[in-house]
């Protein structure tokens, strides 16, 4: 059984037992956090939601919060010795899929 769901704009297709990184969630680590908007569920049987699928969740344990890898931004302007020298390190929840609903 898998099922499609949606968060931080972005679309996840998972299973149970699945780990997955999302965008940056607003729990604490080992609780559980429910995902009710959910756009399709398969198995033996195939649901699409409009938009979304009435009585559907997911349910996931938060693993972690994180940052990702360093990514170098460097902007500049040429002949004019303009220049600018940026890190960015975006946050990131880690789950793992408890079980589908």
């Amino acid at each position: 059984m898998y099922a499609i769901f949606e968060t931080g704009g972005k679309q996840y297709k998972v299973s149970e037992g699945d780990v997955v990184f999302v965008e940056k969630l607003v729990a604490d680590e080992e609780s559980e956090v429910v995902f009710d908007k959910v756009i399709a569920v398969g198995g033996d049987e195939f649901k699409v939601g409009s938009p979304y699928v009435d009585g559907a969740k997911v349910i996931a344990k938060v693993a972690k919060q994180g940052k990702g890898k360093k990514l170098t931004v460097f902007t500049y302007k040429p002949k004019k010795s303009e220049k600018r020298k940026l890190g960015h390190r975006q946050p990131y929840t880690k789950l793992e899929i408890v079980s589908i609903g």
